[in-house]
């Protein structure tokens, strides 16, 4: 099927996740993506987690590394070397209209510098991202405990910060890039004009929760919002224990989505009640927070006297709002049943076997294809004689002189 970016060449030069996001997030669309790593691969070639639970010792295949780069072409150079690092050059600002266009997380190397790239091409699109504004570097764990949120996370007891798992700032810069390059091939197609865009990660952190309120809140409160556990913040939402173990989570946002709730576990009457006793009025979502114990304690018993089958049918059956605890090796076993069509198998190099995903964007009704398996280096020959015009002895002298690596 064709994808809307067809025609489209970017260069990445951006290892760990927000980079190679952006740049997946545009393969995936259908852009030609040619991602430049050094000979050997970066420093995130082998990051965990990897095929057979790190046992294949340095050279273990990451995971990690190939579901980020899949789609994209692969060259490896000797960027030490001036004529690796001329090819680059060359790579970034091969003429056309459809080329052009640089992602990086390239830091203190001058002859990445921007001003350096746009003499060579002046209406170049270069997206730089950054750790901070100022070049210093920051990953997600460590600008995700500068604004605040591990201090808000975990049990109401706790009393250590609680680090999350998800590199969530790393994927809302990797789609803030996708978004800036469209953006800038938009300006540049009704102006002519290039672009130059600097992402700081510690602006994504910032800006997250800025725009969701919680640093007005912290600024009018004078103090941290305390700990709620597992309940939702603002309003109800919180976990059941089903009498066969299994947890479920349940929330109600709405009135409608509350109302809901009362209905299919019998407690209209219990919650009228509680309302005239403590004159509260819980179709509004501020009195379901502060309430929610209560509310909690007496949705409880409902479902410790029912198991998760009986648990999900009246749940669905009253529209009730809520999901349901799995852990990973369950949505792999509901993949390989065909429950989630955005997920896809992948086979690496080496023969073992990886679920990666198709874009979750579903274009005219399709995710479209994952996106081929990468492989360090294995387009190299092909990309300098198809964007460089390079022939085969050229290429042949550059391999053999060590600037080029192509596969294996």
């Amino acid at each position: 099927m064709s994808r809307p970016l067809e025609g489209l060449h970017v260069v990445e030069c951006a290892s760990f996740v927000a980079g190679p996001t952006g740049g997946m997030t545009l393969a995936q669309l259908g852009a030609d993506v040619v991602r430049v790593d050094p000979i050997g691969g970066g420093s995130d070639q082998h990051r965990w987690p990897v095929a057979g639970n790190g046992t294949g010792g340095a050279q273990a295949e990451s995971y990690y590394w190939a579901s980020l780069n899949k789609g994209k072409r692969s060259v490896a150079l000797d960027l030490r070397s001036a004529e690796g690092r001329e090819l680059l050059t060359a790579l970034v600002t091969a003429p056309g209209p459809d080329r052009g266009v640089l992602v990086d997380n390239v830091v203190g190397r001058r002859w990445m510098a921007n001003d350096v790239l746009v003499a060579r091409r002046s209406d170049l699109i270069h997206v730089r991202v950054q750790g901070y504004p100022d070049g210093r570097p920051a990953v997600d764990y460590t600008v995700n405990a500068e604004v605040g949120i591990p201090q808000i996370t975990g049990p109401e007891e706790g009393g250590a910060p609680v680090n999350h798992v998800l590199p969530a700032w790393d994927f809302t810069a990797g789609l803030s890039i996708s978004t800036a390059v469209l953006a800038a091939l938009h300006d540049r197609g009704r102006t002519g004009r290039g672009a130059y865009i600097e992402l700081a990660l510690s602006d994504v952190a910032l800006a997250g929760v800025a725009n969701l309120g919680w640093l007005s809140e912290a600024a009018e409160r004078g103090r941290e919002r305390p700990r709620h556990g597992n309940h939702v913040y603002g309003s109800f939402g919180v976990d059941f224990a089903c009498s066969d173990g299994q947890r479920v989570m349940v929330v109600a946002l709405t009135e409608g989505q509350w109302d809901a709730l009362r209905k299919v576990t019998g407690t209209a009457a219990v919650f009228a009640a509680l309302e005239t006793a403590l004159e509260a009025d819980l179709n509004r979502e501020s009195e379901r927070y502060r309430l929610r114990e209560t509310i909690a304690a007496i949705l409880r018993p409902w479902f410790a006297a029912r198991d998760l089958a009986r648990v999900s049918e009246e749940l669905d059956a009253a529209r009730v709002l809520w999901g349901r605890y799995r852990g990973m090796t369950e949505v792999v076993a509901a993949h390989r049943q065909g429950a989630h069509p955005v997920l896809a198998d992948m086979s690496l190099p080496s023969g073992a076997e990886a679920i990666t995903a198709r874009s979750p964007l579903r274009w005219n009704g399709d995710h479209g294809a994952p996106g081929e398996t990468p492989e360090l280096g294995r387009d190299s020959e092909q990309v300098l004689a198809e964007v460089l015009g390079l022939d085969a002895a050229e290429i042949g002298r550059l391999v053999d002189a060590g600037t080029v690596a192509g596969a294996g």
